[in-house]
């Protein structure tokens, strides 16, 4: 009989695909691997019920920071961005705005990057920063999936390969704590070491994502238009306010680690300044809600489908049934576990979640076919971060999809998740088994 886990997250994926929405293609996957787990419809909807709370402060933190959001492009700070660059632009007519381009992607990396580490605040940025940039990237016709790829790269490598910020708590408290649990001594591991040569995929996949984006993608401005309005008046003190309230949101959620109190401090700085006026708050609030409903839902889906797939069981049983197929082929057992990583990270849709339960068995099991310690830590963090990148349900998809997608020119599957999924899971399940079998 075939696996819950695989039934689930197959069908899922192949919906998806399809392009039925994702809220619905997460639905019927865990119904699909609740029933094949022998749970029952009622057991299966009790935990894909009990599941949904999990995914609610995130998405109440989205829907939060499209109304911060709305609020930036009410300023007139997206208008004022947009003059300058294209300023810019038209200054190199002859060479196509190139460098603005790429000042623009630079931009976008090294901010990606930031959120990991130097400002821990993860995917906060992206509502408010990639919208205001839109309409210059659509004059520039830049491909968005190019885009979708490049922030990805910024917020899944800093975490799997640099000890610092939520990297420190991928690979410190939880890859390296939990192959030490299961009986490895981790002393005198250089985790940034173990994880170099998977982290080198991840740039391959970048530099390969350039070439694969690199012809120019024609969008229509009018619909992003509508909804940064473009051609909405500004001044300096407006300006001014959108800055502090920015810098406040960022500095608040750093200090409460809340993404949601510091969306409403700076949409509330921009109430009180006048910059939103009083009666116009609600509408406003309620426009930049629905602009990030669907990000929301998804989120809140993908708990349940986590839930109904712990709930079955079948997830350990995913990996010790693999662990019966490996038998003593050191380069078919790390494959194998490598496959079945990504397999569980795109159904759980969270590469923190998923290490502690592939190490309780990998971990014994590569013990015994042979692998070092580094090749052992190698092996278990590769397996959580593969299916990161690529799932429909992650956030580091669900992410750029929600500040490339505000003028519904940028589909969340075939923009950000296929092309995510190609150029950065197919290198690190390659990089990863190298790096098994040479370290």
């Amino acid at each position: 009989m075939i696996n819950a886990v695989i039934a689930a997250v197959g069908v899922m994926l192949v919906l998806s695909l399809s392009r039925v929405h994702v809220v619905i293609a997460l639905i019927v996957g865990a119904l699909v691997g609740g029933l094949t787990g022998g749970l029952g419809i009622d057991a299966t909807l009790k935990a894909f019920n009990s599941g949904l709370g999990g995914g609610a402060t995130v998405a109440l933190s989205y829907a939060l920071l499209g109304a911060f959001a709305v609020a930036i492009a009410k300023s007139g700070l997206a208008h004022a961005l947009a003059d300058k660059a294209l300023a810019m632009v038209d200054r190199q007519h002859a060479s196509g705005g190139g460098s603005v381009k790429w000042l623009l992607i630079g931009l976008l990396w090294v901010v990606a990057i930031a959120s990991q580490n130097i400002l821990p605040i993860h995917i906060a940025f992206i509502p408010l920063l990639v919208p205001p940039l839109l309409y210059v990237l659509t004059k520039l016709q830049l491909d968005r999936r190019l885009i979708a790829c490049v922030i990805t790269f910024g917020l899944i490598t800093p975490y799997m390969f640099l000890p610092v910020g939520f990297g420190n708590i991928f690979l410190n408290e939880i890859l390296l704590a939990n192959v030490a649990r299961s009986g490895v001594d981790i002393s005198g591991i250089n985790v940034t070491h173990a994880m170099g040569i998977p982290a080198l995929g991840m740039v391959v996949g970048l530099a390969v994502a350039f070439i694969s984006y690199r012809k120019k993608r024609v969008y229509d401005l009018a619909k992003i238009e509508q909804v940064e309005q473009v051609a909405v008046q500004y001044n300096p003190l407006s300006l001014m306010v959108a800055g502090v309230a920015i810098a406040a949101a960022f500095i608040i959620q750093l200090l409460l680690d809340s993404m949601i109190i510091g969306a409403l401090a700076g949409f509330l700085i921009f109430s009180v300044s006048g910059i939103v006026k009083w009666r116009d708050t609600d509408d406003l609030f309620t426009e930049g809600m629905k602009m990030m409903a669907m990000i929301g839902f998804i989120m809140i889906a993908a708990s349940g489908f986590a839930e109904v797939m712990k709930a079955t069981g079948e997830v350990q049983t995913l990996v010790q049934t693999s662990a019966a197929w490996i038998g003593h082929s050191k380069g078919i057992g790390a494959l194998l576990m490598l496959l079945v990583g990504l397999l569980v990270t795109m159904g759980i849709g969270s590469s923190f979640s998923t290490v502690p339960i592939l190490a309780a068995i990998f971990v014994p099991l590569c013990v015994q076919l042979g692998f070092s310690p580094i090749a052992i830590v190698c092996i278990v963090g590769t397996a959580g971060a593969l299916g990161d990148a690529g799932s429909p349900a992650s956030d580091s998809t669900l992410g750029p999809t929600s500040g490339l997608n505000i003028d519904g020119q940028h589909h969340h599957i075939w923009d950000t998740v296929v092309p995510t999924f190609l150029h950065y899971n197919l290198p690190l399940l390659a990089f990863g088994w190298v790096a098994a079998m040479v370290l």
